[in-house]
């Protein structure tokens, strides 16, 4: 009953409304849409009623908690389960009563809709259906206003959740840059030693380590940027270099896992609105995860066709089932944990990003597994193509 949020809370107009329907339609000069409460019944929505509630003990409408079905009640004086009733002997003076209950999705008695009279009365089948139809459009609203709280707590545990999730990439950020960027510090100044030339050959593999450390943060940072953070340097982009430059960044991995990058630029001078940069890291997210998922001695190409990017492989593929959640930050396939796949789940997430914040689609297609991807970019041209 609490989940609706209606209890000592101002009737909603629309309840209002309907019981003013149902008063009209049935020619009655009291109508209510009526909670029952452990010990009380509330009026969410009242028509001739004086005050928004009553003890339960007085309630006609708390019969049907038990009795789920209409009730009619032809003379209230006349029967002996309401003739003492205080609001039968004095006011409102109720003789006749006509309530249908309200049933929530689950079953649960919620309370009723009913009409009222001072003089006793009769109606038939036709009546009791057509107050029917108004207890289920007064559920109706009744599921409405819950399904709106649901969703206002929904957003506020999703706004706080997202909250900490931002304090903690920023706290585990900050923890890990300081001590790595004093470590690089004296790795440098170590490096420069002439005494230690011996123990270079230590030296170097840390280094390195500390930079994939520094790079997994900033990959971590980036991730975790809002979705709809614009473009920090809005300039015309050579969409032919952007990719040549993501390719030349991936030759290093591409040596390591025995995979060949080809470019083919099919159309010169292809400009773009955007932030160079962040255009080159999208293209380059592509690639890496290409090479990550592509056998040894397996080829990546990278091709550009007037202001669309693709990039394409021969390697393990996307199951049908797993393409609705690749764009999803740290998401994993099975294929990456199967195969200890290196990454956090956070490019093709980065990628998505950059390319919606540039006014662009990013699209993701398999043949299945073991019959590689097709990622394509598609991005605004702001420049001739020629």
């Amino acid at each position: 009953m609490h989940s609706y949020g209606l209890l000592d809370a101002a009737r909603p107009v629309v309840l209002d409304d309907l019981t003013r329907l149902a008063a009209r339609v049935f020619d009655t000069p009291m109508s209510t849409v009526t909670l029952i409460d452990r010990d009380r019944q509330w009026f969410a929505g009242a028509t001739g009623m004086a005050g928004n509630e009553d003890p339960r003990s007085v309630s006609f409408c708390a019969h049907l908690v038990d009795h789920p079905r209409p009730l009619i009640v032809e003379d209230a004086r006349a029967d002996d389960r309401f003739r003492s009733y205080p609001n039968v002997v004095g006011a409102p003076f109720i003789r006749f009563y006509a309530g249908v209950p309200l049933i929530s999705d689950d079953g649960y008695v919620l309370g009723s809709v009913c009409v009222i009279d001072r003089e006793p009365r009769r109606i038939g089948d036709h009546e009791v259906a057509m107050l029917g139809d108004l207890a289920a459009q007064a559920y109706g609203h009744l599921a409405a206003f819950r399904d709106q709280i649901r969703l206002t707590a929904l957003d506020r545990e999703l706004s706080r959740l997202t909250r900490r999730e931002r304090d903690l990439i920023a706290t585990v950020s900050h923890e890990l840059r300081t001590p790595v960027a004093t470590m690089q510090g004296y790795l440098e100044m170590l490096a420069e030693q002439e005494e230690l030339a011996p123990y270079r050959r230590l030296i170097e593999p840390i280094r390195r380590n500390g930079d994939r450390l520094v790079r997994m943060v900033d990959h971590l940072l980036a991730g975790t940027r809002p979705d709809d953070t614009p473009p920090r340097a809005e300039r015309l982009v050579d969409l032919a270099e952007a990719a040549r430059g993501a390719a030349s960044a991936c030759e290093t991995l591409a040596v390591t896992r025995g995979v060949t990058v080809t470019v083919t630029i099919r159309t010169d001078q292809v400009y773009v609105v955007g932030e160079s940069p962040a255009l080159v890291q999208a293209v380059e997210h592509l690639i890496r995860n290409a090479i990550l998922f592509s056998p040894p001695g397996s080829a990546v190409r990278v091709g550009l066709d007037g202001a669309e990017v693709e990039v394409s492989d021969d390697g393990a593929g996307i199951p049908d089932e797993e393409l609705p959640y690749v764009f999803e930050r740290f998401y994993r396939g099975r294929f990456a944990e199967e195969q200890a796949v290196p990454g956090m789940g956070l490019g093709l997430a980065i990628a998505w990003r950059i390319v919606s914040a540039h006014g662009g689609r990013l699209a993701i297609a398999s043949g299945g597994p073991g019959h590689g991807t097709l990622a394509r970019i598609t991005l605004p041209a702001a420049g001739p193509i020629g």
